[in-house]
């Protein structure tokens, strides 16, 4: 009877651990929820709350893809660069994340020591080409391509006509964007009439393109048009409430780069670091920045 009763006692045991360990297993998530929702965390702007959720060792693609945002994000280039890296090892026909291997190589490019620069800005040019030709349409990758196009010596593999090609493939992708980069390469030749023009028929073509408002009140500041300026400022706050606040810290970014309005420029940030943003605005810690800038001067 004492065997029985310990055999019974035994099994008894056994299926409550059973139970214990299925109960555990069920509430621990499993690496896809974890993804996903570290990305959820992502978009909400909490990169060190994605990246705690997230295994670093992993091979991954879609895992390292996040990681290498997540640093991106932070400002940690060669960590993003690791990342991204092995996301692209792992799917190399993936447009996006070659792409963003090109940013992380571009912002490691700018921060390097001048021996080590012109290598890893080459790899930028690279991956955006690379980018490109895998995906003719990523209108991200076209973007970053005209960037470095537009920007870059000659002798890193820039070049104004390389820039207008990147540009024209853009407009037929994406006419208000492909006006908006005309009309750099209108500044850039210092052809003011034609870069006024080509900003204000991007908004003509979209005119809820907040980005593309922003774009021609910067360029009339420039050109020491600073009540027109203001003026365009107003309106594009008006185009979407929700998209209000990029419309705040661009001007107060501004306001600040020329030395005027101080005061507006402080309560412009503080309103932006209450309002919610997304990775695809500035992060807060950089109005943080501008905030303390502003309150030396």
């Amino acid at each position: 009877m004492l065997i029985l009763r310990k055999r019974r006692a035994f099994l008894h045991n056994a299926v409550l651990f059973g139970l214990a360990t299925a109960l555990l297993q069920a509430a621990e998530p499993l690496p896809g929820q974890n993804l996903a929702q570290a990305e959820i965390r992502y978009q909400h702007t909490d990169y060190q709350g994605s990246l705690a959720l997230l295994n670093k060792n992993t091979q991954n693609a879609a895992t390292n893809f996040l990681i290498g945002r997540d640093y991106f994000m932070l400002g940690v280039w060669k960590d993003a660069t690791e990342s991204l890296l092995k996301a692209t090892q792992a799917e190399p026909n993936n447009s996006e994340y070659v792409d963003w291997l090109g940013r992380a190589y571009g912002k490691r490019a700018e921060t390097a020591n001048p021996l080590l620069a012109p290598g890893l800005a080459s790899r930028a040019r690279d991956s955006f080409e690379r980018a490109v030709e895998l995906n003719p349409k990523n209108s991200d990758a076209l973007s970053d391509l005209f960037d470095y196009y537009l920007n870059a010596p000659g002798f890193m593999g820039g070049g104004y006509e390389k820039a207008v090609n990147v540009s024209e493939k853009m407009a037929a992708l994406d006419p208000p964007e492909g006006y908006s980069e005309k009309a750099r390469l209108a500044q850039k030749r210092k052809e003011y009439a034609t870069a006024e023009a080509n900003l204000r028929q991007a908004i003509a073509v979209q005119p809820q393109g907040v980005g593309l408002w922003v774009n021609l009140a910067r360029f009339l500041a420039t050109q020491g048009r600073t009540t027109e300026s203001d003026e365009v400022f107003r309106s594009a706050e008006k185009v979407d409430p929700n998209t209000a606040h990029r419309v705040w810290y661009a001007r107060a970014d501004l306001l600040i780069k020329q030395k005027r309005d101080l005061n507006e420029a402080r309560a412009l940030l503080q309103k932006y670091l209450h309002a919610p943003v997304t990775p695809d605005d500035p992060p807060k810690e950089q109005a943080l920045r501008l905030l303390k800038k502003v309150a030396g001067a």
